[in-house]
Parts: C-alpha cells; structure tokens; sequence
C-alpha cells in the first residue's frame, strides 16, 4: 500500500474505524527504519498526516517515534505533526506524560517555536489536502 492509496482508502480526514490500521501500518514503517531497512517516508507522511488530522493526543508519541526512526522520517515528517490536537494541548500533554520520550519531544517542540507562530491545526491540514488534492482526491470528484 502507498501513500496515495491509503489516502484514497482512509480519507483526511480518516474515518474512526481506519486508526487502529493507520496506526499499526505506521508502527510497521518505524520497525523497517529502526532494522536499518528503507522504508517509505512517503507513505510516513500520509499516514502521520491521517493521524494529525484526527488529533487525538494519544497519538502524539507514536508520531513522534515516526519523525525520530530514521535520518529520511526526521527530515521528511514536520514537527508540526505532533500538533493536531493543538500547541498548547500537545506541550501540556507531553508535560504531563512523564517519560523521556515525552519529555524529548517537548523539549523539541519548544526549541522549534518559531516554526509554529501563526500555526493552526485547521491550516496544516488545509496545506494537505491541496498538496493530495490532485492526486487522490480530485479523481474521485471526477466520478461523481
């Protein structure tokens, strides 16, 4: 499955029902890049977008273990996935997690806070949909 099909299957946003596959595909990608393997920072970013767009905080560490497997997900996946709950949201959250990895990622999120001045979750998530627009989802505006 690549990015776009999972865009096409899924949806932005995705559907409740496709989370628990969104998630395990996404954990799946980690486990290629953390054995050393390539994996498919384009399919990454389709499913961490998914992710995103739902905001649910309780998916802010998994796409934080995303962007931090490998040298391509660091570069290719925006910190501002771990946002879709929103700034504040996800910053108190991650204080209130206690793990390191929590505390990595805030730690991260604030030293990055001039990437998120004029930041909305709603205007991520509309830069996505135009960037998919073409490719997934225009087609299907075709046959209806």
């Amino acid at each position: 499955m690549d990015d776009l099909e999972v865009l096409r299957r899924f949806g932005l946003p995705p559907r409740n029902e496709a989370l628990p596959t969104i998630r395990r595909l996404l954990a799946e990608q980690i486990e290629i890049y953390r054995r050393g393997d390539d994996g498919d920072t384009e399919l990454m970013r389709a499913l961490c977008v998914m992710l995103f767009a739902h905001g649910d905080l309780d998916d802010v560490l998994l796409l934080w273990q995303a962007k931090r497997c490998g040298f391509d997900p660091a570069s290719a996946l925006d910190i501002q996935f771990l946002c879709g709950a929103g700034w504040e949201e996800t910053l108190a959250f991650l204080q209130n997690h206690g793990n390191a990895s929590a505390a990595e990622a805030r730690l991260e999120l604030l030293a990055r806070a001039e990437d998120f001045e004029g930041f909305t979750p709603a205007e991520h998530l509309r830069f996505y949909r135009e960037h998919y627009y073409a490719e997934v989802f225009a087609p299907l505006d075709d046959h209806h």
